[in-house]
């Protein structure tokens, strides 16, 4: 692990400087109320920068509408700590530290484990976690508490365990975009369109699980699209081509995706038109034949035609 910020330009360095200060007020504001013994011991034992920009090949591109992340790591000292649920109100700050107060160009992407969990992940050969302590770097570091030495996991069994989530995903992701078809075919009110735009969620985040899976061998535990579609784009860059979001009509429709996993089914609010939600299907109908091209070819297999022919 690195801990060295020389790469990056003053400003971006001043916004992650930020960023740690927002969590950990954010941190101790929610410990605040709490009375048992374990929220009260509650601790940050690291904050680090993983991805783009730690990599140092972060993209900022205001034509295209792509934005890299900052790739967070959080890790506590109890796994009661890393619900989302715990750190809603820290994405909610962060968001509108991005969208209305703009004290951050970039959006925040994190993710929350107990030093526990990394550990164990690590002794298991995970490839996400051990390249994140390989090529991360702290923001903020207490003393004495050391990750452990990573497993080096055989590529066979690596190649296995990808294997069976990609099957198990993919499979997944093809039944919801199966019950899109058939509620298209079938509908004609504004309950139905937004029962349909929740089944498109479906399927676009089992599509992401499904590539995180595969690739890395972990997947976040989240129904955030905005997240996972960042954490697979960097992974796997021609993913990129499942979401344009140049125009405000293709930034509206992913948003009107994203926020369908709750408003579509419980908002009295929520509304989406015959043409958003026919864009909406034929670009999840792109991103699984992209995922499924990634897949395949990671995993070894033969991938005929490419993933426009879906």
């Amino acid at each position: 692990m690195r801990d060295q910020l020389d790469h990056l330009p003053q400003s971006v360095q001043r916004e992650l400087a930020h960023v740690v200060r927002v969590l950990f007020e954010e941190f101790d504001a929610a410990l605040r109320p709490g009375t048992s013994k374990w929220s009260k011991q509650g601790r940050i034992f690291k904050v680090m920068l993983y991805g783009s920009f730690a990599r140092g090949d972060w993209v900022s591109d205001p034509v295209g509408g792509y934005f890299s992340d900052y790739d967070i790591l959080i890790v506590v000292n109890d796994e009661r700590l890393a619900d989302f649920e715990f750190w809603s109100p820290t994405e909610d700050r962060l968001m509108r530290d991005v969208t209305i107060n703009k004290a951050l160009t970039a959006p925040v992407s994190f993710i929350v484990h107990s030093l526990t969990d990394v550990n164990a992940q690590l002794e298991r050969g995970r490839p996400f976690f051990i390249d994140l302590v390989e090529q991360g770097i702290a923001l903020y570091e207490a003393e004495g508490f050391e990750f452990a030495a990573p497993r080096i996991l055989p590529p066979e069994e690596a190649l296995a365990e990808a294997r069976k989530h990609f099957d198990h995903w993919f499979a997944l992701a093809e039944q919801s975009d199966r019950t899109f078809e058939l509620q298209n075919a079938e509908g004609n009110s504004g309950t139905w369109r937004n029962d349909a735009a929740f089944t498109l969620h479906q399927a676009t985040e089992r599509l992401y699980h499904c590539a995180l899976l595969v690739l890395t061998l972990y997947s976040p535990k989240s129904h955030r699209l905005n997240f996972l579609r960042s954490q697979c784009e960097q992974i796997a860059p021609l993913l990129t081509q499942g979401w344009p979001r140049a125009t405000k009509f293709e930034r509206r429709c992913f948003e009107l995706l994203r926020q369908a996993y709750v408003n579509a089914r419980y908002s009295s609010h929520y509304a989406i038109t015959d043409k958003e939600l026919a864009w909406l299907g034929e670009r999840v109908a792109i991103l699984l034949g992209l995922v499924g091209s990634v897949c395949r070819s990671h995993l070894g297999e033969r991938v005929s035609g490419d993933a426009h022919d879906r």
